[in-house]
């Protein structure tokens, strides 16, 4: 029976999963089981966070707008509410940029709603 020298393809795969376990520590960077465990691992946490990352922030910027409404006499519910119905479109995101960089507009835009 001949010799099968598997070569370029596994070679090729295993210097993959090498390089992305690149900086784990210990054996997770060098030896191919447990670093194809723990890529597998990282892997799927960094999928399932990226989605998670985005309820995060958006509940940051709710909080933020919300402190910064409550400053300005309204709560965060009244203050969405009547700019919806004053058809000013700022965004989440926005609103608690302003709320934390620029107090004074944030201000106006709750005195203009009030």
């Amino acid at each position: 029976m001949p010799r099968v020298k598997r070569g370029y393809k596994a070679r090729r795969r295993r210097k993959a999963i090498l390089k992305a376990a690149k900086g784990f520590r210990g054996g997770r960077s060098k030896l191919l089981r447990t670093a194809t465990v723990s890529v597998d691992r990282a892997r799927m946490f960094a999928y399932r966070d990226r989605r998670t990352r985005k309820r995060d922030f958006r509940s940051l910027w709710i909080v933020r707008i919300n402190a910064a409404a409550r400053e300005n006499g309204l709560s965060y519910s009244q203050l969405m509410g009547r700019l919806r119905k004053a058809g000013i479109e700022l965004d989440r995101k926005v609103l608690a940029d302003m709320a934390v960089h620029n107090p004074g507009s944030f201000a106006s835009v709750a005195n203009m709603v009030k």
